[in-house]
């Protein structure tokens, strides 16, 4: 059963919520201090004293009411002093049960993090007022390009169908280190497994569970542009085929090794796009092609 959400949609952010334990505390408000330890106590007070934290209900809770375990505690996630991403999504197309964006690098696709206004759906939510508005796939933060989201909740399960059972036929574009002895087009497959470091993956040894069919579009001096054509949806992917062909994807601080979090710095993108996407329209039967207008 979809949870009810009391608090509306504020600023382009929905509704964070919490499941109070059944074990004993001596408040909900010392709970929420515990369980997330990255807000301060007086921040939740100040929060509670608003109106901003609410039951099922919709009734305001305060930071010493009884405990009651089983509870569900509704509130709004805050960010202070998150840092603009300076760049722009568009909008590609329109109707009332797809919004079809082009997102540019550097901007995740949902709140998590360090980012939560800076994200696109937050910026989409405020900029179009569609408050139903949820992504139908995934797209790295790092990766440019075309994405697909749902307006209306009565077919979203339709659009993600699509996904799930690879209807899609997907289109990237990347410019990596150029190496003439390998002859292209060709197809990579292998299967590839979370690594240790939580935010990378692997390849092992076993059955392949990611397909990729790689081109060359031209050779630019000691670099080229490819054309990627993932058969599956696998994690880091294209990223991670990329890179054992010896040939990773230029700016890629993943692989083949992990470099630090480059922060605030925006001068060196993953030249990774999401270049088309193309599928035949769940609703309407039609067959449809959307493909982005950014450069590598």
């Amino acid at each position: 059963m979809k949870l009810q959400r009391p608090l509306p949609v504020r600023d382009g952010i929905s509704p964070s919520f919490a499941w109070l334990p059944h074990e004993a505390w001596d408040s909900p408000g010392a709970y929420l201090a515990h369980r997330f330890p990255m807000v301060s106590a007086d921040s939740w007070r100040e929060r509670m004293r608003r109106g901003d934290v609410v039951d099922e209900q919709g009734r305001a809770v305060a930071y010493d009411d009884p405990f009651r375990g089983g509870a569900c505690i509704f509130y709004y996630r805050e960010r202070v002093g998150e840092t603009p991403i300076p760049f722009e999504e568009s909008i590609l197309y329109q109707d009332e049960q797809l919004l079809v964006v082009d997102k540019p690098h550097f901007l995740p696709v949902t709140p998590g993090g360090r980012f939560l206004h800076e994200t696109l759906l937050v910026r989409l939510k405020r900029k179009t007022g569609i408050e139903t508005l949820t992504p139908v796939h995934r797209l790295d933060r790092e990766t440019a390009g075309v994405m697909l989201f749902s307006v209306d909740p009565a077919t979203r399960s339709l659009w993600q169908s699509l996904f799930r059972f690879r209807q899609v036929h997907k289109v990237y574009e990347a410019i990596a280190p150029w190496r003439d002895d390998l002859v292209f087009p060709l197809a990579l497959s292998s299967r590839i497994e979370r690594d240790e470091q939580f935010f990378r993956v692997r390849e092992v040894d076993g059955e392949p569970n990611a397909h990729t069919r790689i081109e060359l579009i031209e050779q630019r001096g000691d670099q080229a542009l490819y054309r990627l054509m993932p058969e599956t949806g696998k994690m880091h992917q294209l990223r991670i085929h990329m890179n054992s062909l010896g040939i990773p994807i230029v700016n890629d601080g993943f692989y083949p090794v992990a470099l630090p979090c480059k922060g605030d710095d925006f001068s060196s993108p993953l030249k990774l796009l999401a270049r088309s996407i193309a599928f035949r329209d769940p609703v309407s039967g039609e067959q449809r092609r959307f493909d982005s207008l950014r450069s590598l």
